[in-house]
């Protein structure tokens, strides 16, 4: 265990099931040499945390809660220098936890504790999106515009589903309530184009809501993004894909379009709605038309699983 660890806990996550979790992993850390927690209480506050964290000298922080409280640590842990930048370790206690199954992390929280005091870590790539006003923003696992924001925000309000059904609910209400696409000018370091899309997707992790695969070629170590682009169709198409994307084999049909690079930028001519790891980056009252993505290989340390199981990894990394 290293000699200095915080853990920054969101208590509302998973819809406030997360400080149940946080019980029981007291135990675990008296076992383990203990360390220090925080707790956040308001958005973004466990970036500010994780910074913090980060400038005072500790050699790991936990992040216990979901994946919008990683994306929140993640960016905190970015703005360390490389050189004192912590150890991220992550207990699984959300809706999703997409970034640590591409992780290969335990998703029992207790197990997840103890593999993060005492797992190896490996450095995975971070991404980095920016906007036409100059706005930046860090992600690890997913960036989505357009439709699957839009079932972001619909998941939101379904307060009586917790975990994969609720973001299937929110897909089906979306499909049937926001049928509409975007005209869009694409640019990566590898070719450009123009495309009519419902839905523009660039991942880093395979898989977002908790079960839709999204990018099954996408390791989390490559050095490179995938990004998915599915035109403009029916909502019988739709329909037709929402299996397809549960089980990653959307890639076959023509209304959908992938590739990978290093870099990928787009101007709509609609307002683009936008999450980064399930967090609302824009909403309906967007005014922003231009975003850049870029892969930043290598860039944190973070505690993995097994490697020979875990689909959004690249095996035989060594770790640094």
């Amino acid at each position: 265990m290293p000699r200095k660890v915080k853990l920054i806990l969101n208590p509302m996550a998973d819809r406030g099931h997360a400080w149940k979790v946080a019980n029981k992993l007291r135990p675990i850390l008296a076992d383990y040499g203990n360390a220090d927690w925080s707790g956040t209480v308001y958005p973004t506050h466990a970036t500010e945390l994780a910074r913090q964290a980060g400038m005072e000298g500790y050699e790991m922080v936990i992040a216990v809660g979901g994946d919008g409280t990683v994306h929140e640590v993640v960016n905190g842990l970015m703005q360390v220098p490389a050189d004192r930048r912590p150890i991220l370790g992550i207990v699984p206690a959300g809706s999703g936890n997409d970034f640590a199954h591409a992780l290969g992390l335990p998703m029992k929280a207790d197990h997840a504790l103890v593999h993060a005091l005492k797992g190896e870590s490996s450095a995975v790539d971070i991404s980095l999106m920016s906007d036409e006003h100059g706005r930046k923003e860090y992600f690890d696992n997913t960036a989505g515009l357009g439709f699957d924001t839009v079932v972001t925000i619909r998941s939101r309000k379904l307060l009586l589903l917790r975990g994969f059904l609720m973001y299937l609910a929110a897909v089906i209400q979306t499909i049937i309530f926001n049928h509409r696409s975007m005209k869009i000018r694409f640019e990566t370091d590898v070719d450009s184009w123009e495309d009519e899309a419902m839905l523009v997707a660039v991942c880093n992790g395979p898989r977002e809501g908790g079960g839709f695969v999204l990018a099954p070629k996408a390791k989390i170590n490559d050095g490179i993004l995938d990004y998915i682009l599915i035109r403009n169709c029916s909502r019988l198409m739709m329909f037709r894909l929402l299996p397809e994307v549960m089980k990653g084999t959307h890639e076959k049909f023509k209304k959908v379009r992938t590739g990978q690079i290093k870099t990928f930028s787009l101007v709509s001519d609609r307002p683009l709605y936008i999450h980064l790891d399930g967090e609302i980056y824009t909403n309906f009252s967007s005014n922003l038309h231009e975003v850049r993505f870029e892969v930043l290989p290598g860039a944190l340390q973070v505690v993995r699983g097994g490697l020979d199981k875990t689909p959004g990894l690249k095996a035989g990394v060594t770790d640094e």
